[in-house]
């Protein structure tokens, strides 16, 4: 099952036998806000009035009341139904889905000490959990049962899907196996569950824990007022009045490392953020990334397959590592050619402005940024102004209208996890409520670094009626100054689209069930193909205004931005595809005992002749896609969806991007079904062909390599 989407429902899917003397179900007038309707507009969270010491009982009493509703269906009399046992099993666990929803949200977004040891204290109780529903005998019969008649079940598309997955993930999730491997299995998950948080917090720490704190002006050489200003603001937050502070947050490195002349200090931030985890103390990861690695291929073995890879894919589109590796293969030489030939450019321009030194990563995007301004005349401190955060917003709100006819009206009477948060009733186009969306933009210590999209409640259909979504995207943007408001650099700003084609899989999924099974290698064609319409022209003009004078951004500086569209691609191509050869090459390993981390993703990238001006997107001891999120042997994904997406953008452009029919069939084919149906043949019905890799060859310039 794709984690990003059936995380809560496995949260609340099974019977804790590790905790057996659970409370009794908590008196009606408990102030728990868990525990009681929750009586605001849209359902939304109660954060108000929900505190740290909520969630350990609101999450045993889930456990307990899961307990009786999987009771309720194993000792059933009647014969087993699609109804009284599919049916059911999905419908139970709402009041732990609720509370794992909250839980998680805040974990990633909002996080304190408090929740860091809950989180550490609940992972293996909701591992145990898990496990015992499917690992339960009778359950499974019942399962079975159902499946194995199926052919004679008047059953429609959407419930046989459902049917055959829930069959799948109990075989999956060990319900073949001999007690003793049972027994074995419930070790690993409890083990792995613990390992997961535990190298998250590490990363947390880590990258809260460094701080460049400049008190000299001769150290801000090269960098442009409004960054100065970002340092300035963030050592005030820090207490530092009147110095600069540069943290390995990525809106505060990245331009340093494009700006600063002074190559020590671009060294020493750099150097920071790729060696996080990786310091020999109390934050390193490298033992949990070994043992991580190692129960995830015991536990592969154990449930029949020869790693963790083959055991990951055999759920995806590419089916086999062999074909993923295929896959990145067939990208990864072309890239190597345009990532070197990058590589001597920059070099070149190094040694004709008298540089005196070899290009190494932390010279990387110092020398890129040079080169573009020679080359394009195109300086990303011109951009940023025309990118005012706000108008950017205002820009995909108008562009959801344009496509799809929503509306997004801000509502501040809804209650918010923290002040910064903002909040938007979505409606159609002819009124009617569709969802409510919550955004939250910036960079805090409580708050893990990147970007996602996620959801407080996901729609489902209960007696009848659809449950609308709380969905959410939480990002790490730049933060406003003094003097001026948030201003994005041009990734920021296709961060935002990306993750609102998250949201609006979340908010316009028409799904009857709470089951989502979707392929991870296509959960990120809705995310991806919202890129594309990030810089078009056509939406620039409405979005993209100087934020003191109003002026919309020239048509010079867009065509500046266009021309330049392939420039550095060699590299952005590299560094991710790095990453990606990095996870399959894990979770290939045949053994991990003994290994030695740092030597094998050395040795790994080595293999295939990286080179060292190159550092991997990330490197394995903050690689928490993997170690700590759900893209384990799958952060090739994106590039796999890349092919979906510039296929998929390809119909717009045949009839106009902002056809509302080809959106209108997008909608209804992709997102309205997602998770319901095999993905390509979702597409299919789409596109009217599977897609070609041609259109991804040339967005990224490697189609002449």
């Amino acid at each position: 099952m794709n984690k990003r989407f059936v995380v809560l429902f496995l949260l609340c899917w099974g019977i804790a036998s590790a905790i057996s003397l659970l409370p009794a179900a908590p008196p009606a007038e408990s102030d728990n806000p868990f525990f009681k309707p929750y009586g605001t507009p849209f359902d939304v969270p109660p954060f108000d009035r929900i505190r740290n010491e909520h969630f350990l009982p609101a999450i045993e009493e889930g456990i307990r009341r899961e307990q009786a509703e999987v009771a309720a269906i194993v000792d059933n009399p009647e014969p087993p139904t699609f109804a009284n046992t599919i049916a059911a099993l999905d419908h139970g666990g709402i009041l732990l889905s609720q509370v794992a929803a909250v839980f998680g949200a805040l974990q990633g977004a909002d996080t304190n000490k408090e929740l860091q040891a809950l989180a550490r204290k609940t992972a293996p109780m909701l591992a145990a959990h898990r496990d015992d529903i499917g690992l339960n005998e009778k359950l499974f019969l019942r399962v079975k049962a159902v499946y194995d008649g199926r052919s004679a079940l008047k059953l429609d598309r959407e419930e046989l899907f459902l049917l055959e997955n829930a069959f799948r993930g109990f075989v999956r999730g060990g319900a073949l196996l001999d007690a003793k491997s049972k027994a074995r299995l419930r070790e690993i998950n409890q083990d792995l569950s613990l390992l997961s948080v535990k190298f998250g917090d590490n990363v947390l720490a880590e990258t809260n824990g460094f701080k460049l704190v400049i008190e000299n002006p001769v150290d801000l050489a090269g960098l442009p007022p409004s960054v100065v200003a970002m340092a300035a603001e963030t050592a005030k937050q820090a207490g530092l009045d009147g110095k600069w502070v540069f943290t390995i947050q990525v809106p505060s490195m990245t331009p340093f490392l494009q700006y600063s002349e002074k190559r020590d200090l671009r060294e020493k931030l750099h150097r920071a953020y790729f060696m996080k985890g990786d310091n020999d103390d109390a934050r390193d990861n490298k033992e949990n990334v070994r043992q991580i690695v190692a129960l995830r291929q015991e536990k592969a073995r154990l449930l029949g397959y020869p790693n963790h890879a083959a055991f990951i894919l055999e759920e995806n589109m590419a089916k086999t590592p062999e074909r993923v590796n295929a896959f990145l293969k067939r990208l990864w030489e072309p890239t190597l050619v345009k990532s070197k030939k990058e590589a001597a450019e920059l070099q070149a321009l190094i040694d004709r402005r008298g540089g005196g030194f070899k290009l190494a990563s932390w010279d990387w995007w110092n020398a890129a940024e040079k080169l573009r301004q020679e080359k394009y005349a195109l300086d990303d401190s011109a951009l940023r102004p025309y990118f005012k955060l706000d108008n950017v917003r205002g820009g995909i709100f108008a562009l959801c209208d344009k496509l799809y006819g929503l509306t997004f009206t801000e509502r501040t009477d809804l209650p918010r996890y923290n002040p910064e948060v903002q909040a938007f009733e979505v409606k159609e186009a002819d009124g009617s409520h569709l969802g409510i969306l919550y955004l939250d933009f910036h960079p805090r210590e409580s708050k893990r670094g990147g970007a996602w999209s996620g959801a407080f409640r996901r729609s489902f259909v209960e007696n009848g009626q659809r449950v609308p979504p709380v969905a959410t995207i939480v990002c790490n943007f730049t933060r406003p100054t003094a003097d001026a408001p948030s201003l994005l650099s041009a990734d920021e700003v296709e961060t935002f689209f990306h993750e609102f084609g998250h949201s609006l899989s979340t908010l316009f999924s028409r799904g009857r069930f709470r089951d989502r099974t979707v392929a991870r290698d296509s959960v990120e064609l809705p995310s991806q193909i919202m890129e594309h319409w990030a810089f078009t022209p056509e939406l620039l003009a409405v979005y993209s205004r100087h934020y003191k004078t109003g002026e919309v951004i020239p048509a010079e500086l867009v065509e500046k931005l266009e021309k330049s569209s392939l420039f550095n691609q060699g590299f952005v191509t590299a560094e991710y595809l790095a990453a990606s050869i990095l996870d399959m090459a894990w979770h290939t390993l045949p053994d991990a005992t003994g290994i030695d981390v740092r030597k094998f993703e050395s040795d790994a990238m080595a293999g295939i002749g990286l080179i060292p001006e190159i550092v991997p997107r990330y490197r394995s001891p903050y690689f928490s896609h993997i170690f700590s999120g759900g893209y384990s042997a799958g952060y090739y994904v994106y590039i796999w969806a890349e092919v979906l997406d510039c296929d998929a953008f390809e119909a717009f452009k045949e009839k106009g991007i902002f056809d509302r029919e080809t959106a209108l069939s997008f909608r209804k084919n992709i997102l309205e079904p997602f998770g319901t149906e095999d993905p390509m043949t979702q597409y299919v019905r789409f596109r009217g062909k599977e897609p070609g890799i041609e259109p991804l060859l040339r967005k990224r310039g490697l189609d002449k390599e």
